[in-house]
């Protein structure tokens, strides 16, 4: 393992020895006692395939350079207690697991639902103590819930489990978690993207055991996301609106999903979903058919170097978002902040690809851009977003992981 397994191009050894340094600090000032382990989590980036997973479709999906950090230590009193910098700290016993909804969008919630999902397997876990920090960026929409998810999965893994639990078994145990124990709704792809490390096309065809081919990210290519500001926490009806929408579709064909109706049957049978379901329900359905089409075209650019088409993928994408999955801006809001960074974007980028990013409706977009683009292009978009919110990222080869901090220090 390297530095640069983790942070990719933007790997700093000092950087890295002064936030482990930091974090032994405060795991110090909270416990009286040194750290005993170490683990990183990352965030992720949404390449292609936008709101198809949880209609079990395709993606492309990597994991990116920022984390989270935790030190760690083992407990044999059956208490998880995690402290993390800028949130409130918590605790819970591993045997008390019901859903609790007053916890409904907090850590606490998640890690209750990992444990769950964990002990539903069979398998017997126990309790730590962790400090984490994190410099995933906040509100960014980079997935920093399933990246403490996958946190939490993988502490469990190697403290109790000898690290028996595959990339796909914690991607859909946090998943679990995410839409039982914290309320979100969702599909798969923002964990199985943090959890394989990477970029990766994934096809959820069967969810249980996807299938994941191992990509190469373009060479002299930068991402950037913008976070063009509003909060997610309002938004939870339309993320879900996407899921049902499709599905009422899959439905008028005594389908659960679309994935399991062919496209030529769903075309040719327009005229008379029209009296069943919303005509917004049908685009969103004509969005989920060809952006599977779109990830199979931009993998296969990736595997053979062309990386003009790979781009054209992602513009289309973002095209298709926009005017048939309809996820750009709120309905009925004035405020179209994604639209205009998307806009903005479109006429600054030469050579590049724009799309929204993740769930949408508000937060943020990625950019995917040539290197000696990106100075300006990040110039340009922090005018008017602010500096803090403009963030360039490069490809984390490494999933959720223990660390090995004496090697990565050497």
């Amino acid at each position: 393992m390297e530095l640069k397994d983790l942070y990719g191009n933007s790997a700093d050894r000092d950087v890295f020895s002064k936030r482990i340094e930091q974090l032994i600090a405060e795991f110090e000032r909270v416990t009286g006692e040194k750290p005993e382990s170490f683990f990183s989590s990352s965030g992720r980036a949404e390449i292609c395939g936008n709101h198809t997973d949880h209609n079990h479709g395709k993606v492309i999906v990597s994991a990116i350079s920022c984390d989270i950090l935790a030190a760690v230590m083992k407990r044999d009193d059956g208490i998880i207690s995690v402290h993390s910098a800028g949130f409130p700290s918590f605790s819970l016993n591993i045997d008390e697991l019901e859903v609790c909804k007053e916890e409904y969008g907090k850590s606490v919630a998640l890690t209750r639902g990992v444990v769950k999902a964990i002990k539903d397997r069979g398998y017997k876990v126990g309790g730590f103590t962790a400090v984490t920090e994190s410099t995933i960026f906040r509100g960014a929409g980079v997935s920093s819930s399933a990246a403490f998810e996958l946190l939490i999965s993988e502490i469990l893994n190697q403290l109790y489990l000898g690290g028996v639990l595959s990339k796909v078994d914690k991607a859909i145990i946090s998943q679990f978690a995410e839409d039982v124990y914290f309320g979100k709704p969702c599909g798969l792809l923002d964990q199985s993207g943090i959890s394989l490390g990477g970029m990766n096309e994934i096809d959820f065809e069967n969810p249980a055991s996807p299938q994941i081919e191992s990509l190469n990210a373009p060479a002299g290519y930068t991402l950037v996301i913008t976070n063009t500001g509003g909060s997610h926490a309002a938004l939870t009806e339309h993320y879900a609106a996407i899921k049902s929408e499709m599905k009422e579709v899959a439905q008028f064909f005594g389908k659960s999903v679309l994935r399991e109706v062919p496209y030529e049957q769903f075309f040719g049978s327009i005229s008379e979903l029209r009296k069943k379901v919303s005509e917004r329900a049908i685009l969103r359905a004509f969005h989920f058919y060809e952006e599977n089409e779109r990830v199979d075209k931009a993998a296969a650019a990736l595997r053979t170097g062309n990386t003009k088409e790979f781009l054209s993928a992602i513009s289309a994408s973002g095209i298709s978002s926009l005017n048939s999955l309809q996820n750009c801006f709120v309905p009925g809001s004035s405020e179209q902040p994604v639209v205009l960074a998307i806009h903005m974007s479109e006429r600054l980028i030469k050579d590049g690809a724009v799309r929204i990013h993740g769930g949408g409706f508000a937060g943020t977009i990625l950019a995917y851009l040539a290197d000696v683009e990106v100075q300006n292009y990040v110039k340009e978009m922090s005018k008017v977003f602010g500096a803090e919110n403009v963030f360039t990222a490069s490809v984390r080869k490494l999933g959720a992981t223990q660390l090995n901090i004496e090697e990565l220090l050497r």
